[in-house]
């Protein structure tokens, strides 16, 4: 008897289509899949099996995203389109492969200039087994850090690339084609040992390029070919339908036990089919009731919410009930978890009237939060592995530190959430770049005099030292991190890029980050981070402070964009006077002067391109503290010579100057003004 809520005239219909269906199925017509049995060879890789395909091997052996190119005696190519790339080595067991591409076989000297490109879907290339290798062809200036056995040249197609150089790790490649005018610029990936060698010029940039880097490979359809494999089977694809199939002797496998013919069989499966029939109907029946009971309980859970919901809006009448479970006791490192949609709700749903900066890493937004606390919302750009990453980095470091000039973490999101939310304390008088050479430069002159400044360059200096003491390196200081309060105290924020640093070690290996203008140019060639990076940073601070010029600003003349170097030129050739901001006082006020040309003496200390040669950032809070004390007035500056030996600025003649030297009275076009002039 059919179920009550079919009709019979459905039921008989369903009855004769299971029965045609079994009848069908008992004699079906297969289309032939021969070719996939065993191993084949493919160029001089051997012992390969599913789910590569190429050669004589059928390409319904396998996905079209592991079809090979096979020529005798040499290498397969794999194609990733539009870049080819050379099988040098395939770990069936390991599921690796090691991949050369083939446009830059022996050749660091393209007529196409493509960045390498991989399914993510199918092949992973990010692991620690390989770095970033970046080339930049045809570059005009010799402002970046690049060792000289970076550089080799070119002359492709007519255009000369001459003046090409290569760097290791994860750098920006737009900001550097523009800062050092280069044609253009190729990312591809590189074994880590490979690229260790290359650094050290053991290999040359052509023969690196031909060995490769490791990808890892996966297919989406590996848990189906397990089942193929409980059928003894071959798996398989179809080009046809797109979908991975399961081959047993030339054709689409049948389950054990199954037959194609016999009346016995076709009674059988007719009387299977209406079994299922029968099943499909109940399992609906029950589905439905179970709905109904849901339905109702659901109805009588919403009244009830409803009138608590009433309750606590009529308790706080000026803001919003909130619309999710309250997580105010829940903690993460120490941080209060907030809910996406008690952020979205204080953001006026991530308003764009709300922004107020966007970085490398993510929007930061205004808020309000129910409790009426004021707030600042960071909303990171993509919810992936690197960005938790960062996320949690950044939880775990700001949640042990107390500091007056460290911005304050509130809380967060999970890192569940449907995106990734940071939530500081809310600073409201923007940052530091902002005032010199941002969107508040043109109305403050006189609401940032040389005082100020002095006092940021004092309360940044002091926060650095405090995280170097704490065995945590910054990384990423400049003057878009330092925040101002209405008072113009000093907040220094953004710790996505900072390191933990271990205890009892001079430095750590890690691949440079950073901003451009701001980065350690030891730490380029080196890959080693140290307290001193952050040294150099806070160097191209002090030198912002003193000309409100941008670090990188390409529309300066060629040798003058990047600030650093600017700053350590003006300094050694004395015209300190051409650097320095006209507005804070430098020619009219004797004491803004003296106290100008020490900070700048401090600042070019700071950028000593080696480490060693650098102050801590506890001397450097020392000295400006002197500075700002006038202690160091009472002290007759000595004539000394300001040289640099290596690395971005160089002079060979003397030795680089001593910690304790004093200042050139050449340095500022003229008599050093003594403490009378105050």
């Amino acid at each position: 008897m059919p179920p009550p809520y079919l009709s019979s005239a459905t039921f008989l219909l369903l009855l004769l289509y299971s029965g045609h269906l079994a009848v069908s199925l008992t004699e079906p017509t297969f289309p032939s899949f021969p070719g996939c049995d065993g191993t084949f060879s493919c160029g001089n890789i051997h012992n390969l099996s599913y789910p590569f395909t190429g050669g004589d091997r059928p390409d319904h052996c396998g996905p079209p995203e592991f079809r090979l190119t096979c020529t005798t005696n040499e290498y397969p190519e794999l194609i990733s389109e539009p870049v080819t790339y050379r099988v040098l080595e395939a770990n069936l067991t390991a599921k690796t492969l090691v991949l050369a591409r083939s446009d830059l076989w022996n050749n660091p000297c393209p007529t196409t200039f493509l960045n390498s490109t991989l399914d993510s879907n199918y092949f992973d290339a990010g692991g620690v087994e390989n770095v970033d290798l970046t080339i930049f062809f045809g570059c005009s200036s010799s402002l970046m850090p690049i060792q000289l056995q970076h550089r080799f040249f070119c002359d492709v197609g007519g255009v000369d690339l001459t003046d090409s150089y290569f760097l290791i790790g994860n750098v920006p490649i737009e900001p550097i084609l523009k800062m050092i005018h280069c044609f253009k610029g190729v990312r591809t990936p590189l074994l880590r040992t490979v690229a260790d060698d290359l650094n050290q010029s053991m290999l040359t940039l052509a023969e690196a390029l031909t060995m490769g880097f490791q990808v890892t490979y996966s297919n989406p359809f590996d848990e189906k070919c397990l089942e193929c494999g409980r059928l003894q089977g071959q798996c398989g694809f179809n080009v046809a339908t797109s979908q991975p199939i399961c081959i047993c002797n030339s054709s689409i496998c049948i389950p054990p036990g199954n037959s194609r013919k016999g009346p016995v069989t076709i009674i059988l499966s007719t009387l299977g089919s209406i079994l299922v029939v029968c099943g499909v109907a109940l399992g609906i029946f029950v589905c439905k009731q179970r709905r109904k009971r849901r339905n109702r309980k659901e109805a009588s859970s919403l009244k009830t919410e409803s009138y608590t919901q009433s309750n606590f809006s009529s308790s706080i009448p000026s803001y919003p009930s909130p619309t999710t479970k309250d997580f105010t006791n829940c903690y993460y490192f120490g941080a209060q978890v907030f809910t996406y949609e008690e952020l979205e709700l204080a953001t006026d749903n991530f308003n764009d009237s709300r922004e107020l900066g966007d970085g490398g890493y993510g929007t930061v937004y205004h808020g309000k939060l129910l409790d009426g606390r004021e707030v600042a919302v960071k909303r990171l750009y993509e919810n992936n592995f690197k960005r938790v990453h960062q996320f949690m980095n950044e939880i775990e470091i700001l949640t042990k530190l107390q500091h007056k000039n460290l911005v304050k973490l509130y809380g967060c999101t999970s890192k569940r959430s449907r995106e990734l939310l940071l939530v500081y304390e809310y600073v409201p008088n923007g940052t530091v770049g902002d005032h010199l050479h941002g969107k508040l430069s043109n109305s403050n002159s006189n609401m940032f005099p040389w005082s100020v400044r002095l006092n940021i360059a004092i309360e940044t200096a002091e926060a650095l030292a405090y995280l170097h003491e704490s065995d945590i390196i910054h990384r990423d200081v400049k003057t878009n991190n330092i925040l101002l309060d209405k008072t113009f105290k000093v907040k220094v924020a953004d710790f996505g890029l900072s390191r933990l640093f271990p205890n009892n070690v001079t430095h750590v290996s890690t691949a440079p980050q950073g901003t451009p203008g701001y980065v350690d140019p030891e730490y380029y060639q080196c890959y080693q981070l140290t307290d001193k990076s952050d040294v150099f940073s806070f160097g191209v601070v002090l030198i912002e402070l003193i000309s409100s010029l941008q670090a990188v600003d390409t529309n300066r003349d060629r040798l003058d964009i990047n600030l650093a170097a600017m700053g350590v030129n003006k300094i050694q050739n004395h015209m300190l006077g051409e650097l320095v901001d006209e507005r804070i006082g430098f020619e009219s006020d004797g004491v803004v002067r003296r106290m100008v040309t020490l900070v700048a003496e401090l600042g070019f200390r700071c950028l000593q391109p080696e480490a060693d040669m650098r102050p801590t950032m506890k001397e450097v809070v020392e000295i400006l503290r002197g500075i700002q004390n006038d202690e160091m007035n009472a002290q007759k500056p000595e004539v000394v010579d300001f040289v640099v030996e290596c690395g971005l600025f160089k002079d060979h003649n003397t030795q680089p100057p001593s910690p304790e030297y004093g200042v050139t009275n050449k340095l500022v076009n003229g008599s050093l003004p003594n403490s009378s002039d105050g």
